[in-house]
């Protein structure tokens, strides 16, 4: 497990990381050097070669050799859209190090921000890759100077982003700021496959004068042959991002909040691949042939086929068909794979994206929580009736590969509303269930879904039980952002323990009598119970709760969902 590194690429839209992903690939010696930079080996899906953007994140395993010693490098390319920021998520909690690129040009992005905020919720790593220097010297005719201030420039807004998310974080043992002298910023082109580190140029003498002259020369053959792109980010990687025996001690209590003095817990600290096998399921996906193919990371013991596990939240057990690393496209059946590996298996017919699969049952790993919610609605139906029941099935199966998607039923109009991130998401579901599927479906205008919320506090309203033996006396006011996002970012939860729970709140800002009166949490409203000495008032809990759920599901001003009250 020393010699295992498992990394992200991540990014804002179109700066860079398909075509970064086919060097390390071409480096790797598994694709042509020729093709690499046009071929996007990482994007498999012909409307992904189309709209000339990722959509899916695709996971590839190479080897690398660096100071003699061979490397396994588990790599998954994620997509840069905002649309598809739930791939990039669920990434993150596969892998210890993100290689974050940002476009010379362009700076840090807007998404940009996203990704690095993803990584560091989930414990990862951050390095930095600036690419596309050669515009700024083609294009932008930029001298040394203005050249070095402009990275300089781009590193410190990273720097300051990585610095406002991490300061937070206690379990950081050191500073996780990038910088050009420790080496974990990397420069160049992905296109013309070169690229540059303080490392590297200490390595080849190659310096920043002697690039620029290639580069107004046009040699850029030349340039990638001194300073090949794929060597700088492959030994970067080996180098500085952490290998499972250091990453999962500091990840585990992120993620789980099982007994850390368990044996359990103790295996996965150590990445012992003679322990109970504990699995997480980050990633599911359809193969016409194999089925349901589940991907995640490997926490502790080793994954072979035939064995049976249980699946976290579902009964019985689920046997293993078989056990495979992604090679892009392709799944190469493995025997085994030990703790600290991603792996892909079939036969998990139970899990869904977020599942714990494990040869014992167990405290689960916490949800993958996704910062953003669905935004937009389309209706879709079967243009046929007789496609109906394939279309549910399908719908079904959209839903549990990617979490995001919200599936709806209307019972009273018999609609299927798709919910997801923004149009095009909801675009690219709908032609794969046309071309996939070969279902022929007509898709309703996209409406963007709306939130409700209490502007001020409101009266006390009372109801009557139907014996009109009991009242109840309700009010609701607006709910401070603070706790809001506390619960939106899983932080407070009704799973957690009470004590837990309540800490959380107050830390948000909820004073201490009222956190111990939490009767439930909905969504991202709470209820709480303000009444003394009361008896039998558990009996009629539930019907409270019940009614209280309709009624923030579909809130009175619109039918919208209520939050924050």
């Amino acid at each position: 497990p020393e010699n295992i590194r498992n990394i992200a690429i991540a990014a804002h839209v179109d700066h860079g990381k398909t075509t970064l992903s086919d060097n390390l690939l071409a480096g790797a010696g598994m694709i042509s050097q020729d093709t690499a930079g046009e071929q996007l080996a990482m994007d498999t899906k012909e409307d992904e070669q189309e709209r000339g953007i990722t959509i899916d994140a695709a996971n590839v395993s190479m080897t690398h050799e660096y100071e003699d010693t061979n490397h396994l490098i588990n790599l998954i390319d994620t997509p840069g859209h905002v649309d598809f920021g739930g791939d990039v998520t669920r990434a993150m909690r596969a892998v210890d190090g993100a290689l974050v690129v940002v476009d010379a040009v362009e700076g840090a992005m807007p998404q940009t921000e996203t990704v690095l905020r993803q990584a560091l919720r989930e414990g990862v790593k951050p390095a930095l890759f600036i690419n596309k220097v050669d515009r700024l010297i083609s294009e932008l005719q930029e001298g040394p100077q203005e050249m070095q201030e402009r990275l300089m420039s781009v590193i410190a807004d990273v720097n300051e982003l990585i610095r406002g998310m991490a300061e937070n974080m206690d379990d950081i043992p050191e500073d996780w700021t990038v910088s050009v002298e420790d080496g974990t910023v990397g420069f160049g082109s992905a296109l013309y496959k070169w690229g540059v580190s303080m490392p590297s140029m200490q390595r080849t003498g190659m310096d920043f004068g002697d690039i620029m002259e290639l580069e107004q020369n046009d040699k850029r053959e030349e340039l990638h042959e001194r300073t090949p792109l794929s060597n700088v980010v492959l030994d970067m990687v080996c180098e500085h991002f952490p290998n499972p025996v250091d990453a999962q001690p500091r990840r585990v209590p992120r993620i789980w909040r099982g007994d850390a003095e368990s044996e359990l817990a103790d295996t996965m600290r150590m990445v012992n691949e003679d322990g109970e096998v504990v699995f997480m399921v980050t990633d599911i996906s359809m193969d016409p042939h194999a089925g349901e193919i589940a991907t995640g990371r490997v926490f502790s013991g080793t994954l072979e086929k035939g064995q049976e596990l249980y699946v976290s939240g579902t009964a019985g057990k689920n046997r293993i068909q078989s056990v495979g690393l992604f090679m892009g496209s392709e799944r190469e059946e493995v025997d085994r794979v030990p703790a600290g590996n991603i792996a892909s298996v079939t036969g998990l017919r139970d899990a869904i994206a977020g599942s714990t699969v494990s040869s014992v049952e167990m405290t689960p790993f916490e949800s993958i929580e996704h910062i953003s919610e669905p935004v937009i609605t389309k209706s879709v139906e079967a243009q046929n009736m007789d496609d109906l029941p394939k279309l549910i099935e399908t719908l079904q199966q959209v839903a549990k590969e990617d979490p995001t998607i919200q599936i709806e039923i209307n019972e009273d109009t018999g609609e299927h509303l798709i919910s997801g991130q923004g149009e095009l998401h909801l675009e690219v579901i709908t032609q794969r269930i046309r071309d996939n599927q070969g279902i022929p479906v007509i898709t309703g205008e996209p409406i963007v879904v709306f939130r409700e919320q209490p502007q001020e506090s409101s009266r006390e309203v009372e109801g009557q039980s139907p014996n009109r033996h009991n009242k109840f006396y309700i009010t609701v006011e607006p709910m401070d952002q603070d706790i809001v996002d506390a619960i939106q970012l899983g932080e407070v939860s009704m799973d957690m323990p009470e004590l837990e729970r309540r800490e959380a709140l107050q830390e948000a800002g909820m004073d201490k009598d009222t956190s111990q009166n939490v009767e439930d949490i909905h969504r991202t409203n709470i209820l709480i119970d303000d009444t003394k000495g009361i008896q039998h008032l558990n009996e009629t809990m539930e019907l409270v709760l019940e009614g209280l759920q309709e009624a923030l599901d579909d809130g009175p001003l619109a039918a919208e969902t209520v939050q924050g009250s």
